[in-house]
Protein backbone atom coordinates (compact mmCIF):
# COMPACT_ATOMS: atom_id res chain seq x y z
CA UNK A 1 0.00 0.00 0.00
CA UNK A 2 2.97 2.11 0.43
CA UNK A 3 4.49 1.57 -2.26
CA UNK A 4 1.20 2.57 -4.43
CA UNK A 5 1.08 5.56 -2.96
CA UNK A 6 4.13 6.52 -3.06
CA UNK A 7 4.24 5.26 -6.85
CA UNK A 8 1.04 7.81 -7.45
CA UNK A 9 2.76 10.71 -5.62
CA UNK A 10 5.81 10.66 -7.70
CA UNK A 11 3.72 10.32 -11.00
CA UNK A 12 1.74 13.43 -9.83
CA UNK A 13 4.85 15.52 -8.98
CA UNK A 14 6.21 14.86 -12.21
CA UNK A 15 3.41 15.75 -14.17
CA UNK A 16 3.04 19.06 -12.46
CA UNK A 17 7.66 19.39 -13.03
CA UNK A 18 6.66 18.56 -16.96
CA UNK A 19 3.35 21.13 -16.77
CA UNK A 20 5.54 23.67 -15.35
CA UNK A 21 9.16 23.28 -18.16
CA UNK A 22 5.69 23.59 -20.70
CA UNK A 23 4.54 26.39 -19.43
CA UNK A 24 7.71 28.70 -19.04
CA UNK A 25 8.29 30.42 -22.29
CA UNK A 26 10.95 29.07 -24.47
CA UNK A 27 13.47 31.58 -24.93
CA UNK A 28 13.44 33.56 -28.25
CA UNK A 29 16.53 32.86 -30.56
CA UNK A 30 18.12 36.35 -31.51
CA UNK A 31 18.85 35.87 -35.21
CA UNK A 32 20.64 38.14 -38.29
CA UNK A 33 20.26 38.56 -41.34
CA UNK A 34 22.94 38.12 -44.18
CA UNK A 35 21.67 38.88 -48.12
CA UNK A 36 24.24 38.08 -50.66
CA UNK A 37 23.74 37.51 -54.53
CA UNK A 38 26.13 35.10 -56.78
CA UNK A 39 24.49 33.99 -59.59
CA UNK A 40 21.85 31.61 -60.10
CA UNK A 41 19.83 31.83 -56.56
CA UNK A 42 19.27 27.99 -56.53
CA UNK A 43 22.72 26.53 -56.19
CA UNK A 44 23.41 29.49 -53.93
CA UNK A 45 21.17 29.00 -51.53
CA UNK A 46 21.45 25.08 -51.13
CA UNK A 47 24.80 25.26 -50.03
CA UNK A 48 23.97 28.44 -47.54
CA UNK A 49 21.62 26.44 -45.98
CA UNK A 50 23.93 24.04 -44.81
CA UNK A 51 26.38 25.79 -43.11
CA UNK A 52 26.33 25.76 -39.73
CA UNK A 53 23.87 28.17 -37.30
CA UNK A 54 21.96 28.59 -40.77
CA UNK A 55 18.44 28.94 -39.58
CA UNK A 56 16.15 29.29 -42.83
CA UNK A 57 16.61 30.73 -46.36
CA UNK A 58 14.85 32.35 -49.36
CA UNK A 59 15.67 33.28 -52.33
CA UNK A 60 14.08 36.53 -54.02
CA UNK A 61 15.04 40.00 -55.62
CA UNK A 62 16.91 42.67 -54.69
CA UNK A 63 19.07 46.09 -55.73
CA UNK A 64 17.06 46.87 -58.63
CA UNK A 65 14.10 48.52 -59.83
CA UNK A 66 10.17 49.25 -58.12
CA UNK A 67 8.10 46.32 -56.97
CA UNK A 68 6.17 46.01 -60.35
CA UNK A 69 9.90 44.93 -61.75
CA UNK A 70 10.87 42.20 -58.85
CA UNK A 71 9.32 38.84 -60.82
CA UNK A 72 11.06 36.20 -62.21
CA UNK A 73 9.88 37.26 -66.31
CA UNK A 74 11.05 40.76 -66.12
CA UNK A 75 14.32 40.12 -63.55
CA UNK A 76 15.47 37.19 -65.27
CA UNK A 77 15.85 39.42 -68.82
CA UNK A 78 18.29 42.32 -66.59
CA UNK A 79 16.11 44.89 -67.16
CA UNK A 80 15.11 45.09 -63.70
CA UNK A 81 18.30 46.03 -62.57
CA UNK A 82 17.30 43.02 -59.60
CA UNK A 83 20.04 40.20 -58.98
CA UNK A 84 18.94 37.40 -57.62
CA UNK A 85 19.39 37.19 -54.49
CA UNK A 86 19.27 34.71 -51.04
CA UNK A 87 18.36 35.54 -47.56
CA UNK A 88 20.01 33.98 -44.92
CA UNK A 89 18.69 34.18 -41.16
CA UNK A 90 21.17 32.70 -38.56
CA UNK A 91 22.24 32.48 -35.14
CA UNK A 92 25.46 34.83 -34.40
CA UNK A 93 25.80 32.02 -31.38
CA UNK A 94 26.64 29.42 -33.49
CA UNK A 95 27.73 31.28 -36.66
CA UNK A 96 29.16 34.77 -38.17
CA UNK A 97 28.72 37.37 -40.52
CA UNK A 98 32.25 36.69 -41.59
CA UNK A 99 32.30 33.12 -41.79
CA UNK A 100 29.60 33.03 -43.87
CA UNK A 101 30.64 35.94 -46.51
CA UNK A 102 34.24 33.75 -46.03
CA UNK A 103 31.66 30.61 -47.66
CA UNK A 104 30.06 33.14 -49.30
CA UNK A 105 33.53 33.43 -51.38
CA UNK A 106 34.19 29.57 -51.64
CA UNK A 107 31.12 29.10 -53.19
CA UNK A 108 30.85 30.95 -56.54
CA UNK A 109 33.57 32.82 -58.55
CA UNK A 110 33.79 36.49 -57.05
CA UNK A 111 35.74 37.37 -59.67
CA UNK A 112 33.47 37.21 -63.38
CA UNK A 113 30.98 40.47 -63.46
CA UNK A 114 27.61 39.43 -64.27
CA UNK A 115 28.43 35.75 -64.80
CA UNK A 116 28.62 32.38 -63.20
CA UNK A 117 28.26 29.50 -65.57
CA UNK A 118 26.36 29.54 -67.98
CA UNK A 119 24.57 32.14 -66.27
CA UNK A 120 24.94 36.30 -67.72
CA UNK A 121 23.52 39.13 -67.12
CA UNK A 122 23.39 41.91 -64.39
CA UNK A 123 21.13 39.66 -62.44
CA UNK A 124 23.64 36.89 -62.04
CA UNK A 125 26.22 39.60 -60.24
CA UNK A 126 28.02 39.05 -56.82
CA UNK A 127 27.05 40.99 -54.60
CA UNK A 128 26.76 41.93 -50.50
CA UNK A 129 23.40 44.15 -49.94
CA UNK A 130 24.45 45.02 -46.08
CA UNK A 131 22.26 45.87 -43.52
CA UNK A 132 24.23 48.40 -41.38
CA UNK A 133 27.45 49.28 -41.04
CA UNK A 134 29.13 46.71 -39.48
CA UNK A 135 27.99 44.66 -41.75
CA UNK A 136 29.09 46.61 -44.84
CA UNK A 137 32.79 46.69 -42.50
CA UNK A 138 32.79 43.49 -42.10
CA UNK A 139 32.29 43.08 -45.70
CA UNK A 140 34.57 44.99 -46.75
CA UNK A 141 37.66 43.25 -44.73
CA UNK A 142 36.47 40.03 -45.88
CA UNK A 143 36.81 40.77 -49.51
CA UNK A 144 40.48 42.00 -48.83
CA UNK A 145 41.18 39.05 -47.09
CA UNK A 146 39.98 37.42 -49.87
CA UNK A 147 42.46 39.40 -52.48
CA UNK A 148 45.06 39.16 -49.97
CA UNK A 149 45.25 35.49 -49.96
CA UNK A 150 45.58 35.18 -53.58
CA UNK A 151 42.76 31.80 -53.48
CA UNK A 152 41.05 33.85 -56.64
CA UNK A 153 43.81 34.35 -59.58
CA UNK A 154 41.81 37.47 -60.23
CA UNK A 155 40.50 40.29 -57.96
CA UNK A 156 37.02 40.19 -56.48
CA UNK A 157 34.58 42.53 -58.21
CA UNK A 158 31.95 41.22 -55.56
CA UNK A 159 29.67 44.81 -54.98
CA UNK A 160 28.78 45.92 -51.35
CA UNK A 161 25.59 47.34 -52.27
CA UNK A 162 23.26 49.21 -49.14
CA UNK A 163 19.96 47.24 -48.40
CA UNK A 164 16.90 48.81 -49.66
CA UNK A 165 14.00 46.28 -50.05
CA UNK A 166 14.13 42.65 -50.42
CA UNK A 167 11.18 41.02 -52.96
CA UNK A 168 10.53 37.61 -52.11
CA UNK A 169 11.08 35.18 -54.57
CA UNK A 170 7.90 33.12 -56.34
CA UNK A 171 6.91 29.76 -54.69
CA UNK A 172 8.31 27.96 -57.14
CA UNK A 173 11.37 28.75 -56.48
CA UNK A 174 12.17 28.36 -52.96
CA UNK A 175 13.97 25.58 -52.30
CA UNK A 176 14.32 24.45 -55.10
CA UNK A 177 17.07 22.52 -55.44
CA UNK A 178 15.78 20.30 -52.66
CA UNK A 179 12.41 19.60 -54.67
CA UNK A 180 14.54 19.31 -57.96
CA UNK A 181 17.12 16.98 -57.02
CA UNK A 182 18.93 17.03 -60.83
CA UNK A 183 18.23 20.75 -61.15
CA UNK A 184 21.06 22.62 -62.81
CA UNK A 185 23.53 24.03 -60.49
CA UNK A 186 27.31 25.73 -61.51
CA UNK A 187 28.03 26.19 -57.37
CA UNK A 188 29.83 24.41 -55.09
CA UNK A 189 31.96 24.38 -52.26
CA UNK A 190 36.22 25.09 -53.61
CA UNK A 191 38.23 24.33 -51.13
CA UNK A 192 40.46 27.18 -50.81
CA UNK A 193 41.84 28.82 -48.03
CA UNK A 194 41.46 32.52 -47.03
Amino acid sequence: MIRKIFLAATLILSANSYADQKSKPTPEIKTEIAIVAGGCFWGVEELMRSHKGVIATEVGYTGGGSVGDAIYEVVRTGASGHAESVRVEFDPKKTTYEELLLFFFKIHDPTTSNKQGNDEGVQYRSAIFYMNEQQRDTAEKVIARVNKSGAWKKPVVTQIVQFVKWHKGEDYHQDYLQKNTKGYTCHFARDIKF
